[in-house]
């Protein structure tokens, strides 16, 4: 258990000592509080409109960050003979690489909560026609994420330390306090549509999109079992298009809600449906209610998916000569 441990951890710190972990994290959140900042004159729904807006960016990055990351680092320790070091020891090739997926899968759920946690702000922060931008709320969330840059520049200047895993930890409780400080002290209220609390139902619908992370991760590192970083990167590219496009091309097909043709039916259960996952719709201004029931359905979705595909890839991995 403890050298499946050790992988797992190896595999995360890995990932968050990558300079474009820490360049997607940042990015992808000062972009999501951007998105509150303009003017869009969407007749009342402007609060709509930022949070579909920034729940996209936090499912783009997350996906990006899931094939660049989990292509990288199995192709490459395939390629450099890190792993065959690794398997000399008593460590099986199943165990290996589930290990890997575990210690990716928690680095994916950090750049997704940071992310969930801006798209938060965002949220609050947005406003009508006849409101103006949250100046404050925008100065403390830029200065907390200054301060964590600060602190990693602190830990490898004077302590010897990483700069990028110490600002991406030192990020984590940074957008923590600076949404709650948002939460206390910014008397943000627009006009038209008046949201002094944060909309908690982006938070299932964060959940979904890292589900979804969490199943192209999956396609990742079994892609990587047999083909190098840039035709993995091809594959996950092709599986993400076809799966946002999956319903359309099933009717096509010949498909139904009552069934359709049994091969239409077995590539349609193959190809994860993203859809699925994007529920951003349902989070109209101040309506409706979030159910948890369909979180925990397609947690159970991602779950018999991701298993799959890594039975997969022990399968492939198997017979995979590492000399």
């Amino acid at each position: 258990m403890r050298p499946f441990l050790n992988i797992a951890v190896n595999a995360f710190m890995e990932m968050a000592r990558q300079p474009v972990f820490l360049l997607l994290m940042t990015g992808s959140a000062l972009f999501e509080i951007f998105l509150a900042v303009p003017y869009y004159f969407a007749f009342g729904d402007e609060p709509k409109l930022v949070k579909n807006s920034t729940l996209a960016v936090a499912l783009i990055s997350g996906l990006a960050g899931a094939v660049l990351s989990a292509a990288s680092s199995v192709a490459r320790e395939l390629r450099t003979g890190t792993a065959l070091a690794v398997l000399s020891k008593p460590v099986g090739k199943g165990r290996f690489l589930l290990a890997k997926y575990l210690g990716l899968a928690g680095a994916l759920a950090v750049l997704t909560y940071v992310n969930v946690v801006a798209a938060l702000v965002a949220g609050r922060m947005a406003f009508d026609a006849y409101g103006r931008t949250d100046v404050r709320a925008l100065a403390i969330f830029a200065g907390a994420v200054a301060v964590a840059y600060l602190y990693g520049a602190f830990a490898n200047y004077f302590l010897r330390r990483p700069f990028v895993s110490h600002a991406v930890f030192a990020l984590l409780p940074m957008v923590t306090v600076a949404a709650l400080l948002i939460g206390q002290v910014s008397a943000h209220a627009p006009t038209l549509y008046e949201q002094s609390e944060y909309d908690y139902r982006m938070i299932p619908a964060g959940l979904l999109i890292l589900f979804a992370v969490w199943i192209l991760a999956a396609v990742a590192v079994t892609c990587s079992t047999r083909l190098d970083m840039i035709p993995t990167l091809a594959v996950c590219s092709a599986v993400f298009l076809l799966g946002l496009v999956a319903d359309y091309l099933y009717s096509r097909m010949g498909g139904t809600l009552e069934g359709g043709p049994w091969w239409a039916t077995v590539l349609y259960t193959l190809l994860p449906n993203w859809q699925l996952f994007w529920l951003a719709d349902l989070l109209e201004t101040g309506r409706g209610a979030f159910h948890w029931g369909y979180v925990a359905k397609a947690f159970a979705y991602t779950v018999g998916f991701v298993g799959a595909l890594l039975a997969l890839a022990v399968v492939l991995f198997e017979d995979r000569e590492l000399s």
